[in-house]
């Protein structure tokens, strides 16, 4: 990655420019046996097309408060960086009530209702599948991105310096979570094709590092796995060796 990257989508845009068909997000869920693997190429048009939702649909601007309620999902991880993308601060299981607009996963949808902006509901099914029935008073993630544009650009520059990140109490700028990513590479030993297999959470700065921004800072890749807790040991070791795994975090 390039030392002048700043913010997370600094950090995808070289991770683009440097090798694009490698893996980027690699996601298990042990619950439903889905997997999903995301090139850096896949990953970044996901993160383009939902950051021209946010912008150009649901009207998001520079500073505006997203609180996203997802689990750690490999949708989870666009979202984050399309918030980047914008300018918009994600909260990570913030509160509905105090945001400008909300992304609920199926599970926190009555809480998501709290909102009084904009909200937005993923089905969180295989493929990135739409919801059955469409929650009311939701917008169907899976029905509207397909149709958004494959490149962004945001209307205002993105200051580095502002908030770009909540979680657990903790708040980060852009630079500020790019320089935590780093130094949490270092201390896994994550460089250039590294593999990091991550189990925890998204609610932690620790499960947000692991799971996306350190190995993304390092130049590495992420096996991402939901449910973890279901997999047999056998089944674990099976694991890292097929998805030659150099480093986990669980």
């Amino acid at each position: 990655m390039n030392a002048t990257d700043r913010t997370p989508a600094d950090l995808l845009r070289s991770a683009l420019a440097e090798d694009p068909a490698r893996p980027l997000v690699t996601f298990y869920d042990d619950a439903t046996g889905e997997r999903v693997e995301l090139s850096v190429a896949t990953f970044a048009n996901w993160v383009a097309k939902t950051a021209n939702l946010l912008q150009d649909e649901l009207n998001a601007e520079p500073g505006d408060r997203l609180a996203l309620l997802l689990p750690a999902h490999w949708q989870t991880a666009v979202w984050l960086l399309a918030c980047s993308s914008v300018g918009v601060v994600a909260e990570v299981g913030g509160a509905a009530a105090d945001a400008d607009l909300v992304v609920s996963g199926p599970d926190s949808l009555d809480a998501a209702l709290a909102c009084s902006g904009e909200r937005v509901a993923l089905a969180l099914r295989p493929l990135g599948g739409r919801f059955p029935q469409p929650p009311a008073g939701f917008v169907d993630y899976a029905v509207e991105v397909p149709s958004q544009g494959d490149r962004f650009a945001p209307y205002a520059p993105v200051d580095p310096d502002e908030p770009a990140l909540a979680v657990d109490g903790a708040r980060f700028t852009g630079a500020e979570l790019v320089e935590r990513a780093r130094s949490d590479a270092a201390a896994l030993g994550l460089g250039r094709g590294s593999r990091l297999l991550s189990g925890h959470s998204f609610g932690t700065w620790e499960g947000l590092s692991s799971g996306l921004y350190a190995p993304l800072a390092a130049g590495g890749s992420v096996v991402l796995c939901r449910h973890l807790d279901q997999l047999t040991p056998d089944g674990l070791e099976k694991r890292v060796e097929s998805e030659r795994v150099t480093a986990t975090a669980r």
